[in-house]
This record gives C-alpha cells, sequence and structure tokens, in this order.
C-alpha cells in the first residue's frame, strides 16, 4: 500500500469518528489494503485516542463465530482497542446505553475475562485459565461505517476492529466456578428484544472455546511487533456467540444464560 494511499487512510480513520457517518469502503477506495495495513492504521487512531486523553481497558476479538464469516465476507477474526470511553459496567445487571455517535450499530452477547496476568502462549485451557482473575458475561455493541455492513476484514482491522460500547456485567472468580473450561463450551446464551427470543447461541461458537478465542488473540499480538501485549488488569471480549443484530434507540434488549453462573443483562439503547 503506497505511503500517501495509508496516510490518507490514517487520517480518515481519525475524521471519521469525530464526524462518524457512512462512507464507502476503505478496501473499496484504498489499493492494496491489507489486515496488516488496516492495523497500522488502526493504531494511529489508537495513537490518536491516547493523545486525547483516552485510557485503553483492555481489547475485543471479532468474527470468532466462524458460522457468520459467509454472510460478512470474511475468513479470519481480528482484534481492536476497549477504551475507559467507550466501556459500560452495569448496575444490578441493567444499563442505559447511549447510541449517539455510533453507526448502523448491532448488538453482541459474548464472554469476557478478566486478566490478572500476561496469559502465556498456547492452547493449555488451565494455562490459560490460572492468567485470568474473573470471567464476565459483556454484551458488545459493534458498527460498521460502510453501507449494508458490506466489509472486508481489511476494512474491520483498520476500523479498530468495529467496536462501539462494551457493556460489563458483574464479575465471577475463576476459582468460584470449578470445571470452568468444561462449563464454556456447552454454555448457552439466549438474547431477547423486549420479551421477544431474537436468537440463542453456545461457547463452543467462538473458536470452539472462548478460551481459545483468547489464544488466538495472543498468538496474533505475538505476531504484531508494534501491538501491545496482553497485561494484567485488561478485559478480554471473545466475541459473539449469537449473531449480531440491530439496535435502535428506545429498544429494550436482554440476555440470559444456561450452563453458565453468569447473570444476564437488560440494556435499554437511548
Amino acid at each position: 500500500m503506497a505511503a500517501a494511499a495509508f496516510d490518507a487512510l490514517a487520517a480518515e480513520l481519525i475524521e471519521l469518528h469525530e464526524s462518524p457517518r457512512e462512507v464507502p469502503p476503505f478496501s473499496a477506495r484504498f489499493p492494496g489494503l491489507t489486515p496488516e495495513a488496516g492495523y497500522r492504521a488502526a493504531r494511529h487512531l489508537h495513537a490518536h485516542r491516547l493523545a486525547q486523553g483516552w485510557r485503553a481497558r483492555g481489547r475485543k476479538i471479532g468474527f470468532t463465530n466462524r458460522t457468520l464469516w459467509p454472510r460478512y465476507g470474511v475468513d479470519e477474526p481480528m482484534w481492536g482497542w476497549i477504551y475507559e470511553q467507550t466501556t459500560i459496567f452495569a448496575a444490578v445487571e441493567r444499563v442505559v446505553v447511549p447510541l449517539a455517535g455510533l453507526v448502523q450499530p448491532r448488538i453482541e452477547p459474548e464472554i469476557g475475562f478478566k486478566l490478572k496476568s500476561a496469559p502465556p502462549r498456547g492452547r493449555d485451557p488451565e494455562a490459560l485459565l490460572a492468567a485470568i482473575e474473573c470471567v464476565v458475561h459483556t454484551v458488545e455493541i459493534v458498527q460498521c461505517h460502510h453501507p449494508q455492513w458490506k466489509v472486508t476484514i481489511a476494512d474491520c482491522c483498520a476500523d479498530n476492529a468495529l467496536h462501539g460500547r462494551l457493556v460489563v456485567g458483574t464479575p465471577m472468580r475463576v476459582d468460584e466456578i470449578p470445571g470452568l473450561a468444561a462449563q464454556l463450551l456447552p454454555a448457552q446464551v439466549t438474547l431477547r428484544k423486549g420479551g421477544t427470543v431474537v436468537d440463542r447461541g453456545r461457547g463452543e461458537n467462538v473458536l470452539g472455546s472462548p478460551l481459545l478465542a483468547l489464544a488466538f488473540l495472543i498468538e496474533v499480538l505475538a505476531s504484531q511487533p508494534d501491538a501491545a501485549p496482553l497485561a494484567a488488569g485488561e478485559i478480554i471480549s471473545t466475541g459473539v456467540l449469537t449473531d449480531a443484530h440491530p439496535v435502535r434507540p428506545g429498544e429494550s434488549w436482554s440476555t440470559s444464560f444456561e450452563g453458565l453462573p453468569l447473570a444476564g443483562l437488560t440494556l435499554e439503547f437511548a
């Protein structure tokens, strides 16, 4: 990707997040855009936000649900930053979520982890759990600046993995859930709009397990020399268990779990 085009994309990302709107896909206008170039452009947006006083809180992983890849035209997961300014902690499992500034927002029920130490590379569930302090129900509100959610994986990598908001429920300590690694796979979440069931999903939808999604993120970060490794205190949201569904102001959505002792969440969109 030519240097001038890369600089133009990095500048557009910053401007687009300050003046949100739909634009044609980056990949259609910046020849040679690859996921690697997208991540590099996203680092400019991240640096700009940090310079403006934003504080990083963790990472989100996107497109870990492989059943959705054909629908969105992608073939691999990706990651982005979450921030103090984009994170909402739910009080007693109920929260108001502002949608202002988000473009084509959609809701994604997920399972997240709060790290107590830097997790090791590898796919050993117990080794990964040893680096996790808490498991938590998260709901991500993703967004897309491209019409009708028509994207490539490179578009998503550039646009901070489509992150908009992250709602964080009540955490549970890992040592309070015996056999957690096994429970994560069959755990089922139900997503409702009002009182109507919209979707259901299982933990195994997320690259086989939310722990394996975490392992994926660790490997990807290790392959990106300019990406900060995971650290203690970070919240990691591992990807949507269901499909992503459009949300609008005035709507009420809720989640509930079976097979995992996590409380559901009720979200009122404003």
